[in-house]
């Protein structure tokens, strides 16, 4: 089954939206679509792309090293000798021996090159501790900085106008019409369910909005003995991943995380239809209040839930698509994993996001060898490795596939985040440190917060939301953001 999507992927092909301010609905009748169809999958595209491309087709890259546009994998370097680091976040596919498999592989087309590996449990804080010392190597996975300070410590992988040509995703780690990373895989967002727990529990269809879908885990509570829905609560980060519905999924606005939320003064509110920020949040908070969660939420553990969800044992998780394999693989009963999207529905459509996780980037103080070797190393991992496939992720090479775990989401309009308006890249960033909520970027206590609230009354939920807006609005007014929404 296809995707039906209208990627904004990039500056370069933007769609031409018509929107409502917040959490309103997009309407594309207004676009000018021309339709392509590449790796199983439909992207539409307005005719505004050429002229949208002007400005950033003007940035060069610096001379010296091959730019990623410039390599052709599998003809170009293979005899050069290089010896390079890369840092990242993914220690259980350093333990079970995924990435030695894939150097080992890349290493049959460029012996020469020697890629040092390490593998970091902390990844969010240690990154940026390593970012400061210089400390790190030659290729990381790029953590939360500003973009403004993207060319301090990354040298750039191609302008944005050559890598959107080459790859989806482009723009997440774009500065002034150059792009300095490239993501490892994507994720679509939606929710990880155990299918015969939903055919035990009576559920014959997914649902499409956060009133059903607590009414199916009500279902699951009454007819089964599986976990409703699994917190994840103690590992914490894992609780960051409900701040990624809190734009495209829960309004349908593609320009709303990046260009929006910083200047809405009420971002918070209950829109009263079972959208937007509130209900997204509401959903959490009223599992938790209606007992609909495990046990005890303080116990919960990271790698058992795996193999609990695979056997039965959870009906469902919130998290993105990129946990799928790994559920898929923790037991005996991987057929029995699925991954649907969001439940939320604007004005009549399931939205949902795709977007970028972790991107690979270059130190800008490696050699000219050292950053050449790990742009060829990126750009293999990106077009032969098969990770991204093999993860379940939704493909960042535009000559990829997606996996099939995706076929729920067939009916669906699938989007990506429109970047910040020129000046602006920062904004979000700024916000998010002023005001402690940390949308996106580690703001895992304030969602914590919700299900110890939900679990002992301490707060309503609306006393939550309150608190929220007036740390957003203290924000806006000490950063001197506008407010126009």
């Amino acid at each position: 089954m296809k995707l039906r999507k209208v990627l904004a992927l990039s500056l370069a092909a933007a769609m031409t939206l018509s929107l409502v301010a917040c959490g309103g609905s997009s309407d594309n009748t207004e676009s000018a679509d021309t339709t392509t169809e590449t790796a199983d999958t439909t992207t539409e595209e307005t005719t505004d792309t050429q002229e949208e491309t002007t400005d950033t087709a003007e940035a060069e890259t610096p001379e010296g090293v091959p730019s990623y546009s410039q390599i052709a994998v599998g003809t170009d370097y293979t005899d050069l000798t290089a010896s390079i680091k890369w840092i990242h976040h993914k220690t259980d596919r350093e333990e079970d021996g995924t990435i030695a498999a894939m150097i080992a592989e890349f290493n049959k087309v460029y012996p020469n090159i020697t890629v040092e590996t390490e593998g970091v449990t902390d990844y969010a804080e240690d990154a940026l501790l390593r970012l400061s010392t210089g400390d790190w190597g030659d290729i990381m996975f790029i953590p939360a900085v500003d973009k403004a300070d993207l060319s301090t410590y990354f040298y750039p992988i191609d302008t944005l106008a050559n890598l959107d040509a080459e790859i989806n995703f482009a723009n997440i780690w774009e500065y002034d019409g150059l792009s300095y990373g490239v993501p490892y895989m994507a994720n679509a967002q939606g929710v990880l369910y155990n299918k015969a727990v939903f055919e035990a529990a009576g559920i014959t269809e997914l649902p499409t909005t956060p009133t059903e879908f607590l009414a199916d885990l009500q279902l699951i509570k009454d007819n089964t003995d599986a976990i409703p829905l699994y917190t994840n609560y103690a590992a914490g980060w894992t609780m960051g991943a409900w701040d990624a519905y809190i734009g495209i999924v829960s309004n349908g606005d593609d320009t709303y995380m990046n260009q929006k939320l910083v200047h809405t003064a009420s971002p918070f509110e209950d829109p009263g239809d079972d959208t937007g920020i509130y209900n997204l949040y509401r959903i959490l908070y009223d599992a938790v209040a209606n007992g609909l969660i495990e046990e005890d939420y303080t116990t919960t553990d990271w790698e058992g839930c795996k193999g609990m969800l695979n056997n039965g044992e959870i009906g469902t998780m919130v998290l993105g698509s990129w946990a799928y394999a790994q559920m898929v693989e923790a037991g005996d009963h991987g057929e029995d994993v699925g991954y649907m999207p969001f439940p939320m529905t604007v004005g009549g459509t399931q939205y949902a996001l795709a977007g970028g996780d972790y991107s690979y980037g270059i130190n800008i103080n490696s050699s000219d060898e050292n950053k050449t070797a790990a742009m060829v190393f990126i750009k293999w991992m990106t077009e032969e490795s098969g990770w991204c496939y093999n993860e379940g992720g939704y493909t960042v090479d535009k000559d990829g596939q997606n996996p099939d775990l995706y076929a729920a989401f067939d009916g669906s309009t699938v989007l990506s985040d429109q970047p910040a308006l020129d000046g602006e890249a920062d904004f979000l960033n700024q916000m998010n440190s002023e005001s402690e909520l940390s949308f996106n970027a580690g703001g895992n206590a304030k969602v914590q917060r919700i299900v110890e609230a939900g679990a002992t009354g301490s707060e309503s939920f609306d006393d939550i939301m309150a608190d929220w807006t007036a740390k957003w609005n203290a924000a806006q007014e000490e950063l001197g953001i506008e407010v126009l929404y």
